[in-house]
């Protein structure tokens, strides 16, 4: 795989729950996080002491994060509604070249700021709320 332009990495937001996803307004940066949490079975027989992990437990989860300024209020709103609702939504994240990462997350934090001589930012943060999938980019 070449090397991808950052702008390209595209977070979106299914608002209605049709299945129709439009990309959060005015994102200028975007992370992604896979998490998987072992279940850790060490106990005194181990061999030499080490830590042994039991393949295909423990707990999956994702975490999203974006940084940028809102584009028109419309978008605003929306954020701020799904923020103040506490609903789950279903959210993307595309990654060209490698895949598409779908699913439920809840929206963890929203924060917003400014400068005096600046435009007002936003950064927003989500947390997974369910099963995810995954398809690869063809």
């Amino acid at each position: 795989m070449a090397a991808q332009a950052g702008k390209d990495m595209l977070l979106k937001l299914d608002l209605n729950g049709s299945g129709s996803f439009e990309s959060v307004a005015g994102l200028r940066s975007r992370r992604f996080a896979l998490n998987a949490v072992a279940a850790d079975i060490t106990n005194a027989d181990s061999a030499g002491r080490w830590r042994e992990l039991l393949a295909q437990t423990g707990t999956r989860s994702a975490s999203i994060s974006g940084q940028g300024v809102f584009r028109d209020q419309n978008a605003d709103a929306q954020i701020r509604t799904l923020f103040f609702s506490g609903a789950l939504a279903t959210w993307q994240v595309v990654l060209p070249g490698f895949g598409v990462l779908e699913g439920p997350f809840h929206l963890a934090g929203l924060e917003y700021a400014g400068e005096f001589n600046g435009e007002v930012t936003y950064e927003l943060a989500l947390e997974s709320a369910g099963e995810l999938t995954f398809s690869e980019t063809p």
